[in-house]
């Protein structure tokens, strides 16, 4: 057991300097493709199109529904343009805050299109998860950033300034 264990009681202490965040169905395993990374991006792949296919099945019974009520040819194409126009800015949406952070005000005014069209979000999701975690690249570029800005600070720091020796001019 090394002293660092030891001193914590066997548990490892935890790295200096910044933490990456943990994405969700993840965890950290995003950082070095640890535990299970490849069979998790799998499993996410595999629900999230399992979950827009089962969501479009659900929608199909909601559109017979609308047939056998005969609301009309012009309500029923206004219900599936809805649907299918709330699907692709969700896709849209889902898909930027891959890359960016979205704005956390602008993201609660799209609530409502993101939940109609929670099928868009379930395909980003899907795509997404075919080539990397979900929010992957985003969170490993601030964590790069974190970690050099916090390497800067303590490379700079180094040894105690008032024990430094003066030089004679």
């Amino acid at each position: 057991m090394s002293a660092e264990e030891n001193r914590t009681n066997g548990v490892p202490a935890t790295p200096a300097g910044p933490q990456p965040e943990p994405l969700r169905f993840f965890g950290t395993a995003w950082v070095d493709h640890s535990r299970g990374y490849a069979a998790r991006r799998l499993g996410v792949a595999v629900g999230s199109l399992a979950a827009a296919a089962a969501a479009c099945f659900v929608l199909r019974f909601a559109y017979q529904g609308l047939q056998i009520a005969a609301v009309g040819g012009f309500v029923s194409l206004l219900v599936v343009v809805m649907f299918a126009v709330c699907s692709a800015l969700a896709f849209g949406h889902t898909w930027s805050s891959f890359s960016t952070r979205p704005d956390p005000d602008r993201q609660s005014s799209l609530r409502g299109l993101m939940a109609i069209g929670f099928v868009g979000s379930l395909l980003a999701y899907f795509f997404r998860s075919l080539t990397e975690a979900p929010g992957e690249k985003l969170h490993r570029a601030e964590y790069e950033q974190a970690r050099e800005e916090y390497d800067r600070r303590v490379t700079r720091r180094s040894g105690n300034p008032a024990r430094k020796r003066r030089r004679d001019t």
